[in-house]
Formats: structure tokens, C-alpha cells, sequence
């Protein structure tokens, strides 16, 4: 059987991600370093590697997108609602030392997404594109929390290790061979400077 093969792509940065503000399903644009980042990913990447594109529906994940559309020649990215970022409840747009202070528990935040509630919707995540996707290589734009998650599930909880951060507009591989799910590449920085290995 053919790999089902998921890119893992994290959007350009936003002013948020410059103050580590927890942007969660709150809708921030692309800053003009989140716009340069698109850009360099999209030259990188090539539309006969990929089968579909899928997006996020939050416009910092569209952006990014729609920029990498337009330099591959693929499609316009399909809308995927599992692929939210994690929402953050009442801590939204707190600076992650506010988040921490205000919320000692900072697992769960009134009105979030508990990390219980993002790992069941992670594995829901996975099972809809091997069984929707089978074989394919499907290509996602999403954001930090989520890829975190479904890397961690991927690779049966050794990734990402302790203090890693995912940089913006990196690119991460998953397989799935039709038993189970791997980490085909595991990349942190973004790409200035490097290949994209795949």
C-alpha cells in the first residue's frame, strides 16, 4: 500500500508570535515577515509533490495558504475545520507569562480547549485524512498547538522534546503505511538557509 503522506505546515508569522501572545482561534494577519516566509516556502515547493491543499479556516493559515497556491500552481487550498488551531479561551491574546500567571493550570483555560479535548480532535484530525485521503500526499497549513499535537501522536510522544517551538512557516512529514503513523521529517527553524527535505 502507498503512504498516505501529511505536511505539516505552520503559518508565516504574526505580530502575536513576535510578542508570544496566545493567538488561539483569534484571527490575526500575516506581518511582512509572515508574508516574506509564505513566500519562501512557496518557491520551495513544488505542486507535483502534493495531491490536495488544505488550510485552517483562520485567515493567518489562509494567507499563507493562498500564497503558496499561487507560487506551486496549485489549487486553491480546501477549507478543513479540524485543522483550527487550539482555542485559548479567556487567555487569548495574553502574552504566554500572563497566560501562566493568571492561569497556574494553564492546561485548561475557562472557555479553551482542554489538551485532552486537542489530542482526541488531533487523532480525529489523522483518521479523517487516511481515510478520506488514502495514498495521497496532502499538504496542511495550520498553526503551532495543533502540529505540536499531531507530531507528538505521530511519533508516539517523543516528539517534539522538551522547550522545542515550531518555527513559523516550518514544514513537518507524517506517513501513515496503513497500520500506523511516523515522523518522515522533523523540522524546527523556519527555512531560511534550508532545504526543505522532502
Amino acid at each position: 500500500m502507498t503512504d498516505t503522506v501529511i505536511g505539516l505546515l505552520r503559518h508565516g508569522q504574526t505580530d502575536w508570535n513576535i510578542d508570544f501572545r496566545l493567538q488561539g482561534i483569534t484571527d490575526t494577519y500575516l506581518n511582512e515577515v509572515g508574508i516574506a516566509q509564505a513566500n519562501t516556502v512557496g518557491k520551495l515547493l513544488k505542486a507535483s509533490d502534493w495531491d490536495v491543499l488544505l488550510s485552517s479556516p483562520l485567515i493567518r493559515a489562509k494567507d499563507t495558504a493562498a500564497i503558496v497556491a499561487e507560487h506551486t500552481g496549485m489549487p486553491t487550498a480546501q477549507i478543513e475545520p479540524l485543522l483550527l488551531e487550539r482555542s485559548f479561551g479567556e487567555a487569548e491574546g495574553m502574552t504566554h507569562d500572563e497566560w501562566k500567571a493568571a492561569y497556574p493550570n494553564h492546561q485548561h483555560v475557562p472557555g479553551g480547549e482542554t489538551l485532552d479535548e486537542l489530542s482526541d480532535r488531533a487523532w480525529l484530525l489523522l483518521d479523517t485524512l487516511v481515510e478520506r485521503y488514502a495514498g495521497q500526499r496532502v499538504l496542511t497549513v495550520s498553526h503551532g498547538a495543533l502540529i505540536r499535537k499531531l507530531i507528538n501522536h505521530a511519533s508516539e510522544g517523543e516528539l517534539p522534546r522538551e522547550g522545542e517551538r515550531l518555527g513559523n512557516a516550518s514544514l513537518n512529514l507524517i506517513a501513515h503505511d496503513g497500520k500506523k503513523w511516523r515522523i518522515v521529517n522533523y523540522w524546527l527553524p523556519t527555512y531560511e538557509g534550508q532545504a526543505l527535505g522532502i
